[in-house]
């Protein structure tokens, strides 16, 4: 296959109407380790919002229990790009999005800002690292197709382009971010995992690289002090270096689903789909997490 073959693909494609199929080669065949990457920080970045990381905390699920729910998540996620938002598979781990979230009081800006970074945080990193950036189509595309997982899961007020998800994740950032110890230790568990995806040798730098890659504001949220400027310009050369050596290679045949992904490792046996993520505790009505927990300002 040629090099260009899946942006050739999407150029012939309608991004309003065709917005599933672009995504899907954008994520599974074109860019995956780079959206995995990117889809990742997106998440790692809301933590930063004390509402958001404090709830993660209270509920100790991404303390005690990161590796299934970071699986949990991207196995969730991916049934819509994968079959579409119709397929019965889709409906069933959609409806799980729904069932965890409404245990919680979750206001809806905060739905809103998530829903921004999956739009946002991508295009940027491809811009940034990719072998080529996003084109015009694909990021319509992932317009059109977190729209409507937005409208799946009943947001409100949802931007229309991506020049309104952009204004909106930043200005979000600019208001909301902030320390809360809840919120670095949720951040600290991400990455502790996130190092176990490499050798041991590598682990400490995998780390260091991790937050050379974050923004100043995203360190200053978690309190990380940052590190060596020389460090921070090698990490992000080296992506860039990765994203030019990358143009040489042929296109990607097989799509790669988030099972292939080495450190998805919760379920050998594999899953049912309804059975993935967290359920109501035996008992509790309503919120499970104290109302102290969900105050949504800054700790």
């Amino acid at each position: 296959m040629k090099r260009d073959h899946w942006k050739v693909r999407n150029d012939a494609l309608d991004p309003v109407t065709d917005f599933v199929e672009i995504y899907r080669n954008v994520v599974m065949h074109e860019f995956p380790w780079d959206m995995n990457q990117a889809l990742s920080f997106a998440l790692f970045r809301t933590y930063a919002v004390p509402g958001i990381g404090r709830l993660l905390d209270a509920t100790g699920e991404f303390t005690g229990d990161v590796q299934r729910r970071y699986d949990d998540t991207a196995l969730l996620l991916e049934p819509p790009t994968r079959l579409g938002f119709d397929h019965p598979e889709s409906k069933a781990a959609i409806r799980r999005i729904n069932a965890m979230h409404r245990a919680y009081d979750i206001p809806d800006h905060e739905f809103r800002y998530v829903l921004s970074t999956f739009v946002v945080v991508p295009k940027r990193w491809l811009d940034d690292y990719g072998k080529r950036p996003m084109t015009a189509h694909e990021v319509e595309a992932s317009v059109h197709y977190y729209r409507a997982l937005g409208r799946h899961m009943n947001i409100k007020d949802v931007p229309e382009t991506y020049a309104g998800f952009e204004e909106l994740m930043d200005s979000y950032e600019a208001e909301h971010f902030a320390f809360d110890a809840g919120a670095r230790r949720v951040a600290d568990s991400t990455l502790a995992l996130m190092k176990t995806f490499y050798a041991r040798p590598v682990r400490r730098p995998a780390g260091l690289f991790a937050q050379a890659l974050m923004d100043q504001p995203l360190r200053d949220a978690f309190r990380y002090d940052a590190p060596p400027v020389a460090v921070q310009r090698a990490s992000r050369a080296a992506l860039k270096a990765r994203g030019v050596a990358l143009r040489a290679f042929p296109a990607r045949r097989r799509p790669k689903q988030v099972e292939d992904i080495s450190w998805i490792r919760s379920y050998p046996d594999g899953y049912d789909v309804e059975q993935l993520g967290t359920f109501p505790v035996p008992g509790v009505r309503g919120c499970p997490v104290t109302h102290a927990a969900r105050d949504t300002t800054p700790a």
